[in-house]
């Protein structure tokens, strides 16, 4: 059957912003009556082509068309008016307004300028009867759950004639019952000739509803790719960048380690976030945690560090039950945590390199015990020196490169001498040569004693420093590995494309 001519079509597609080629010459498509699945990494470049398509950011270089003609949005209305709609994940209507109204805003029925209010509510109830919801159109939309007002976004995009539908991670929240409605609605949409744009982390997911994948890596296209040709360990190898053929058996492996437990959790989990999982690290242990985007490996570092408050389960350390009900009891117990996020959950921007490196330690001791000045420049001189970070410790912090500044975090948690260091993508945006710099910090940490939860897209990064990798695929710790010559990228990239559980806690 000869293929429809694109709705969507957009060519050599470049943006830059400052210090970042967010993309570079991308080419992508979506044909009518297809659910078009966008994949990648963090940082590929997925959110940045969806801004760009819907106005929200201006396009550097390359063209737009949709149906044929060339088009420059001016923002996400010009967009909608034209046929392009999206639902976010975080639904933006009006919570305070009802169903129907969130539905014909500024398109109500009117008589003689008033509002026909039995109009507006018979039309939203014929039109959510379609998407097989059934729920009060005059009660406020704050008062639904999460996969209503999800539905109730989708409504009204379609209402609008849509003929570009774009959902952006629209299953993050919701339950298997909830995914599988949106999929029967999203099947009728693709009947009706809707061309759909579907963005998840969920690899089950795509290869149930995706027609068509695109994948980017680095701002750069990988391919397009009809699902049924592409085997899903070949698309995770696609999105970390590394094919099948190319893997490499990587020598020097960690030593196993056979010390007495530090951390224990016990069907410890979180709704929604992370299903139960059990997981034992060791004191001196490097566990890794491998999984793509989304499986859920930041959500068990929050659960560890008290950030998150689980839903069931128990920890225990040395032995003994714990509770960590904030980070602050955590960091009690000498846990460490540098989030992935080191701008907004790390450093403090408008603070000098000194001023963030004693953050911890000072809050630690009250603000009403100050560190001396000379203890200050005692402490930020060895660290500075120990990690090699190049910048003035009276420089502000975020003049200092991607590297350095993930350098400067990792000091101010090495200061309180903790026994278990929680990294969560620590090498993730920085040069070649900082980054062995930190994983030689993080073997070094582990020789002298210290528990490291590593986190890592990379996978060869994961089995380089690891003694043992945890495997998660949609939010389920799905197995446990130890790291001897037997285990490969290779075998990760198995186990996370096909989400085969093996390996019992340990």
């Amino acid at each position: 059957m000869a293929e429809s001519a694109p709705i969507v079509r957009m060519s050599g597609i470049v943006k830059q912003f400052p210090g970042a080629r967010a993309l570079d010459g991308v080419d992508f498509r979506m044909l009518p009556g297809e659910v078009h699945a966008l994949m990648g990494e963090n940082g590929a470049g997925k959110s940045t082509l969806i801004k760009v398509l819907t106005g929200v950011h201006p396009v550097d270089e390359g063209q737009i068309e949709l149906a044929g003609s060339p088009v420059a949005f001016s923002g996400p209305l010009a967009a909608q008016q034209a046929g392009v709609s999206t639902v976010y994940q975080e639904v933006n209507l009006c919570g305070n307004l009802s169903v129907a109204e969130n539905i014909f805003v500024g398109r109500e029925p009117r008589k003689f300028g008033r509002i026909r209010w039995r109009e507006v509510y018979r039309r939203a109830d014929k039109l959510l009867e379609g998407f097989d919801v059934n729920v009060d159109v005059s009660a406020p939309l704050a008062s639904c759950s999460l996969a209503v007002q999800q539905m109730v976004a989708i409504a009204r995009a379609v209402d609008i004639d849509a003929k570009v539908l774009i959902l952006d991670e629209p299953t993050s929240s919701l339950d298997a019952d909830e995914v599988a409605q949106l999929f029967r609605v999203m099947r009728r949409l693709k009947e009706q000739g809707i061309a759909i744009l579907f963005v998840s982390h969920f690899l089950d997911q795509i290869y149930e509803i995706a027609d068509r994948i695109t994948v980017l890596r680095n701002g750069r296209l990988v391919g397009e790719y009809l699902t049924g040709e592409l085997p899903q360990v070949e698309l995770v190898g696609k999105m970390i960048g590394r094919e099948l053929a190319e893997l490499e058996k990587l020598e020097g492996k960690p030593l196993a380690r056979t010390t007495e437990p530090l951390i224990e959790a016990h069907d410890l989990g979180r709704a929604g976030a992370i299903n139960p999982f059990s997981l034992t690290i060791r004191k001196g242990e490097v566990f890794g945690l491998a999984g793509l985007l989304g499986s859920g490996r930041t959500e068990i570092a929050r659960l560890l560090f008290g950030a998150d408050h689980p839903g069931g389960g128990t920890m225990q350390m040395d032995g003994k039950k714990v509770n960590f009900r904030t980070p602050r009891a955590a960091m009690n117990h000498k846990i460490a945590f540098c989030s992935e996020n080191r701008r907004e959950e790390g450093l403090v921007d408008e603070l000098t390199v000194r001023e963030n490196i004693v953050l911890a330690l000072q809050a630690d001791r009250g603000w009403s015990r100050p560190i001396s000045p000379r203890k200050i420049n005692e402490l930020v001189r060895k660290y500075i020196t120990a990690l090699n970070i190049k910048g003035d410790p009276d420089q502000p912090v975020r003049t200092l490169s991607g590297g350095n500044q993930q350098k400067v975090l990792l000091a101010r948690w090495l200061i309180m001498e903790p026994r278990l260091l929680i990294l969560d993508e620590p090498t993730r945006g920085i040069d070649v040569g900082a980054k062995a710099e930190i994983q030689r910090l993080v073997v070094e940490l582990s020789d002298g004693g210290m528990a490291v939860l590593f986190i890592s897209a990379e996978l060869e990064e994961v089995l380089r420093l690891s003694h043992k990798v945890g495997v998660l695929r949609d939010r389920t710790l799905i197995t446990q590995l130890d790291n001897n010559d037997a285990l490969t990228t290779d075998t990760l990239m198995q186990k996370i494309a096909s989400g085969a559980t093996s390996g019992a806690p340990s």
